[in-house]
């Protein structure tokens, strides 16, 4: 007969916390920083950028003074300063992409109408409201613009044109600080793609990437990296299929290096994907939603936060159908952090998130607020529970531990068998919690004690 097994296998369960693990759902405080009114702005499309000093810069496609959009910036705590209205005249109308800081100290940004022959135009502006635009575009050079412009390593700025350029599917840009253009690349709307709705992230390589809202070999829209000399390379074309369809939003380079985005429509349900990419052009859907709690519609970008895992926001879906804010992990686990009310707390966020310095997650709705013309809001995220011991079972020498956990989280069961040590020894490699448990098992001999814990993982 086999030895019996000792049943000497205490079981120390001491949880230790990641110092930047944030919960779901019932770990964040959400707080609506500011309604706008219509006279200091509405209806805000664009990412908020936080500058040197501190504050929240930011655009809002309509309202202000002359009803053609307005510059704010905005504290921490919430007070709201308008820094400029346009006019609707040479100096653009309908800011409909946020603002980024140069290393001039200057914040840039670009309006979708306005400017000498009302196809949009390029501005800068200081944080005391000192604005000069200084470059319209006409078509040729591209038209319409939405999506942010972002500062290159060499210190010129690139954006995107949702139209224009010399076959009227918009354009990729280069524009030093005094206001030179240099068109790089004009969609033809086949392959290559139409309609960049979003602006370019630069990769660690030094190549920029991107989506078109259109065009690919289905005409789904496209993912592509394009050099600072203008070489455009098609990596992906949508099928309207699982993979998604139709993105509006632009990408974000992970940790790992692969790229991060969401296409509006598409996947197994058809209300949107989250999707990850590799430089070379290899797609995986990460997930698929489904249009009810978990959102639907995803139109704005991802945010990479200091834990590890991604940001975004959905324009519809959620408790109440008037979208969601979500974080989602490298390998799709995603959880629902807040659904709007329509109310007081706003509805239809159209832009994507910013973390703070403070660590808080800050974005806008386009609509809903006090006034129904929008919102920004904040998102204060706090740490997940510890994991709880769910059960400890002996079967056949297999030690059995179950715990509950938060979805998306990280976890790693560790062991020892002298409490007198500070070595701790890990069992097996990290586990990602996809649901409201985790199991791991550890073969049990006659050999001496082990002590268990689990760690969250920052």
């Amino acid at each position: 007969m086999a030895p019996r097994v000792p049943l000497r296998i205490p079981v120390l369960w001491a949880a230790v916390l990641g110092l930047s693990s944030f919960g779901a759902c019932a770990g964040v405080v959400f707080s609506n920083l500011y309604s706008f009114a219509g006279n200091d702005g509405a209806y805000p499309l664009g990412v908020l950028a936080q500058g040197s000093d501190g504050y929240f810069y930011g655009t809002t496609e309509g309202g202000g003074t002359n009803n053609a959009g307005t510059v704010f910036n905005l504290s921490p705590n919430g007070v709201l300063t308008s820094l400029y209205s346009f006019t609707g005249g040479n100096d653009g109308a309908s800011p409909e992409a946020g603002l980024v800081q140069s290393s001039d100290g200057y914040f840039y940004g670009t309006t979708y109408h306005g400017g000498a022959t009302n196809f949009g135009t390029v501005y800068k502006i200081s944080t005391n409201g000192a604005l000069t635009s200084f470059y319209p575009f006409d078509y040729t050079n591209g038209a319409f613009p939405l999506g942010e412009l972002i500062q290159g390593s060499d210190g010129n700025l690139y954006g995107s044109t949702s139209a224009g350029g010399t076959s009227g599917g918009g354009t990729l840009l280069r524009i030093n600080t005094n206001g030179t253009p240099t068109t790089l690349y004009s969609f033809t709307g086949g392959n290559d793609g139409a309609s960049p709705y979003a602006g370019l992230v630069q990769g660690k390589d030094g190549n920029f990437y991107g989506t078109t809202f259109e065009g690919g070999t289905n005409n789904a829209g496209t993912v592509f990296r394009i050099s600072t000399n203008g070489a455009l390379t098609s990596l992906y074309s949508f099928t309207r299929g699982n993979d998604g369809a139709w993105p509006q939003a632009g990408l974000v380079q992970g940790s790992d290096g692969s790229f991060y985005g969401t296409a509006s429509v598409g996947g197994t349900n058809s209300y949107g994907t989250v999707f990850r990419i590799s430089t070379n052009g290899v797609l995986t859907s990460l997930y698929s939603f489904t249009g009810g709690n978990d959102g639907a519609n995803p139109e704005t970008g991802l945010v990479q936060a200091k834990d590890g895992n991604f940001y975004g926001t959905t324009r519809h879906g959620g408790t109440n159908g008037a979208g969601t804010v979500f974080k989602v992990s490298s390998n799709g686990a995603l959880s629902s952090l807040y659904s709007f009310t329509g109310g007081n707390d706003g509805a239809s966020p159209q832009a994507g998130l910013v973390q703070g310095s403070d660590g808080n997650l800050y974005g806008t709705t386009f609509q809903g607020g006090s006034g129904g013309n929008g919102t920004v809001f904040r998102l204060i995220l706090l740490a997940p529970p510890a994991p709880t011991l769910q059960a400890v079972t002996l079967t056949n020498r297999t030690l059995n531990l179950t715990w509950i956990t938060e979805a998306g989280a990280m976890y790693q069961v560790q062991y020892k068998s002298d409490l007198k040590s500070t070595n701790w020894t890990n069992l097996r490699g990290v586990v990602t919690a996809t649901g409201a448990t985790l199991s791991a098992t550890d073969s049990v001999t006659n050999g001496p004690l082990r002590f268990y814990r689990v760690v969250l993982l920052p």
